[in-house]
């Protein structure tokens, strides 16, 4: 008979989520298979950026990184599709890496999991990322509304993962997580940051790219407008998700 992990000593140990018979955060580590990125570079308006930074973050730049992930194999989750649009910010003497203001995915415990741990701003949505003929094709899907639609050739020109970790650090990706009591009041006000694990590149190409954002009150990703379109990268990989760190704490720090 399965023992219910009601005891206060379960409970508070890390790892813990409901529901008790079939949780649905699952704990670190756990791995990602075979994953297929399309990431699409654009500059916006660096006002645009400095808009979405919550203080004391402040922005390195005005390129804008679209990921546009098809999971094929992880722990938990199973196979789903994930967008995380990301911008270059510093943390002064603290990190200096990318900034979510949102992300989009097929999986109910994907998002459970990116609020809950990391702060990230995750809402269902509906990426896409196929080949159609010679071209890579990635996109976003809310409310029936094409907010995303990103090509870049496919696989002309050979390219490392420097090349796009260049642009800025987006493998340390900064959070804003915000939770409140029941009552109300705040729980959880800080600045989060993650790297991933045991990362594994197998493959790597790179070409210009095309970008189109369609208003969504919901998905707004036009508040980062396209100004000028640069390259795109479609590369693979395995890597792992493991505990990241807290980096400022508004409830403690000035």
């Amino acid at each position: 008979m399965m023992k219910w992990p009601t005891t206060r000593a379960d409970i508070i140990k890390p790892g813990f989520s409901t529901p008790l018979d079939a949780p649905m955060v699952p704990p670190f580590p756990f791995t990602f298979r075979n994953a297929e990125i399309l990431t699409l570079t654009y500059r916006t308006d660096p006002a645009a950026i400095a808009a979405l930074l919550p203080e004391p973050l402040v922005s390195t730049g005005d390129r804008v990184m679209i990921h546009v992930y098809k999971m094929n194999d992880t722990d938990w989750l199973g196979p789903y599709k994930e967008v995380n649009v990301m911008v270059g910010a510093d943390l002064p003497g603290k990190a200096t890496g990318a900034y979510s203001p949102w992300l989009f995915l097929s999986s109910d415990i994907g998002v459970a999991h990116g609020r809950e741990l990391h702060g990230q701003p995750k809402k269902l949505g509906n990426p896409k990322l196929e080949f159609r003929a010679d071209l890579i094709v990635g996109g976003l899907e809310r409310n029936g509304i094409d907010v995303l639609t990103g090509t870049m050739p496919y696989k002309q020109t050979p390219a490392q993962i420097t090349d796009l970790s260049a642009i800025f650090p987006f493998a340390t990706n900064l959070n804003l997580k915000a939770i409140d009591h029941i009552d109300g009041t705040p729980a959880i006000r800080q600045l989060t940051s993650r790297q991933l694990a045991d990362v594994q590149v197998t493959e790597c190409w790179r070409g210009p790219c095309t970008v189109e954002l369609r208003p969504n009150a919901q998905a707004p990703l036009h508040r980062l407008p396209v100004l000028e379109m640069l390259d795109g990268f479609y590369w693979k990989a395995t890597f792992t998700l493991v505990p990241g760190v807290i980096l400022h704490d508004y409830l403690t720090e000035v």
